[in-house]
């Protein structure tokens, strides 16, 4: 099969999607390429939470949140700890991206029918100084309708695009290689895949039934990163991060196998920061998994006691919900790929909220009633009550001894030291005698409720995690849950690939996670969270604002 186009976008994902939207919307001719079925359309997007970072926000104001653009780079620079010489375009990025939140993104996603859940949420809370990462406002704006709602005009978009005799969709169709021709990235070749039904997220066939080759004045690789392929994780884990787990769980489907960052490097591009990546280290195995290895993230509150393997509370600020990859580090540290939440049924249902789309059925239907019963009424929300009763992590006990003894029995080749968990639980309860004490975790859980967002749906009232009233007890085994590459393809402003001399690769584009979401790395060695989506947005706009110009 041969073709030509204006562009040739490769991968059907949120940040591809978004920029052949805004190539149709110019009237460009654009053909995108995928090797899974039609199934997956929208890619990794649809399985997300939906949540968008915006910078001074009417959602934010509404909820007494004071924010600001320069309040906002405060947090990023310290966050993302840019030090090294290829940060360069990464920082343009951010400060781009930065004024992209503070400004035009909320407008043009709501122009596009986009709408939030009004209470913003507050992720990567930091703990640390007012110079140390983390935010220090809330600003996780929750898409209504989730990881859908966001693909959904986006694909609409594409959709109308095919109608309208702009677009060409191919599913099944494998890239194997980029054409350069004098230096210039022409087009596209690879093999015609076996027609697969297999539904969104489930493995399919690598059965080669043909080939192909496309040309176009740009191609824009939107391919993804690394994080469904553990044998590339463990490769580019840092040392800086211990050493990495022998067992992981995967929060992305197989097919995020970093096939296009390779194929982009031997054209030519520059792939920067493969070092840096982001994992999250409160995974649970999926009780009904649709990929190998399927894991959820907790989302939780602040509330949880944190305990390594062996029973030793984590130190503080490594609380749950405040420092990611700094919890990472320290648990990579340990000799174990497990810790331990010890919680109550209380703190469960005011705190506890899974990732994923599937696992928010109220948010992604756009259900108001079903929202109101689900997070206001009693109880936990449904699906974290079914992992409580059929998740493999999951352990309810009425006493501490019959806890820690289950603890043992889920995990009997650590040396889980049931004394410590015992003095770690009494030790903490004890500090709720007054209104006031010296543990840092109860300060912080005191804070967050002054926030009403947090008071209202997020923060549980402090209580003795012993107090038979919010029991019973819970403990939950948490996995390291893999997820995104920090690093990719360097691009310029332009979304346009750079080269190993740092000069422009012509022809070829990069966005989203193959990019670093921009710059090769925009957020540097954290992310302040929201930003994974929304830097899928800002490349992916960039790139189809960039190539229209052409």
């Amino acid at each position: 099969m041969t073709g030509r186009s204006d562009a040739i976008v490769i991968g059907a994902g949120l940040a591809g999607l978004v920029a052949a939207a805004e190539l149709v919307e110019a009237g460009k001719r654009v053909t995108i390429v995928d090797q899974e079925p039609e199934a997956t359309f929208g890619g990794q997007a649809w399985w997300s939470f939906g949540g968008v970072f915006l910078v001074d926000s009417p959602e934010q104001r509404r909820m007494g949140i004071r924010d600001s653009i320069e309040l906002a780079q405060q947090d990023w620079a310290a966050t993302a700890g840019f030090d090294r010489p290829e940060d360069d375009h990464a920082r343009q990025w951010a400060e781009s991206y930065l004024d992209f939140a503070a400004g035009e993104k909320r407008s043009w996603l709501r122009a596009k029918g986009v709408r939030f859940f009004p209470v913003v949420g507050w992720a990567e809370r930091g703990g640390d100084t007012a110079t140390g990462p983390g935010n220090s406002v809330p600003r996780f704006h929750i898409v209504w309708g989730t990881g859908p709602g966001i693909l959904e005009p986006f694909i609409q978009a594409v959709r109308r695009g095919v109608d309208e005799g702009l677009v060409t969709l191919l599913f099944r169709h494998r890239v194997d290689a980029l054409t350069v021709t004098d230096g210039r990235v022409t087009g596209t070749s690879g093999s015609v895949l076996a027609p697969d039904d297999a539904e969104r997220g489930v493995a399919s066939n690598r059965d080669v039934v043909g080939d192909f080759a496309l040309t176009a004045d740009a191609v824009v690789v939107a391919t993804g990163g690394i994080g469904g392929n553990h044998d590339l994780v463990r490769a580019a884990w840092p040392e800086r991060l211990g050493t990495p787990p022998a067992h992981m769980i995967s929060g992305v489907p197989a097919h995020v196998d970093g096939r296009g960052l390779g194929i982009a490097e031997t054209a030519g591009a520059r792939l920067i920061n493969g070092d840096r990546m982001w994992h999250y280290v409160e995974g649970i195995q999926n009780h009904s998994p649709v990929w190998e290895r399927h894991g959820i993230r907790i989302l939780p509150g602040p509330s949880s006691l944190w305990l390594d393997a062996t029973g030793r509370r984590l130190p503080a600020p490594l609380f749950p919900g405040f420092d990611t990859l700094g919890t990472l580090d320290y648990l990579r540290h340990t000799g174990y790929d497990h810790s331990w939440f010890v919680t109550t049924q209380s703190i469960i249902e005011k705190e506890f909220a899974l990732s994923g789309s599937e696992q928010n059925p109220d948010l992604t239907g756009r259900s108001v009633r079903e929202l109101l019963r689900q997070r206001l009424g009693k109880g936990a929300t449904e699906p974290v009550e079914a992992f409580k009763r059929l998740g493999a992590d999951f352990i309810v006990a009425d006493t501490k001894d019959e806890l820690i003894e289950r603890m043992r029995a889920l995990e009997p080749d650590a040396p889980l030291d049931g004394a410590r968990v015992c003095h770690e639980i009494e030790a903490r309860d004890r500090m709720l005698d007054n209104g006031f004490g010296k543990d840092a975790q109860l300060t912080a859980i005191r804070g967050a409720r002054a926030y009403r967002g947090d008071k209202l749906i997020r923060v549980a009232a402090p209580h003795r995690l012993s107090d038979p009233k919010h029991g019973p007890l819970i403990a939950v085994r948490l996995h390291v849950l893999t997820r995104k590459s920090l690093g990719g393809i360097q691009t310029d402003l332009d979304s346009r690939a750079l080269t190993t001399s740092g000069e422009v690769l012509p022809g070829l584009y990069a966005v989203g996670e193959a990019a670093g979401f921009g710059g090769g790395g925009v957020h540097g060695y954290r992310s302040l969270e929201g930003t994974f989506l929304g830097g899928c947005l800002h490349s992916g706009l960039r790139a189809g604002r960039a190539i229209a110009r052409l």
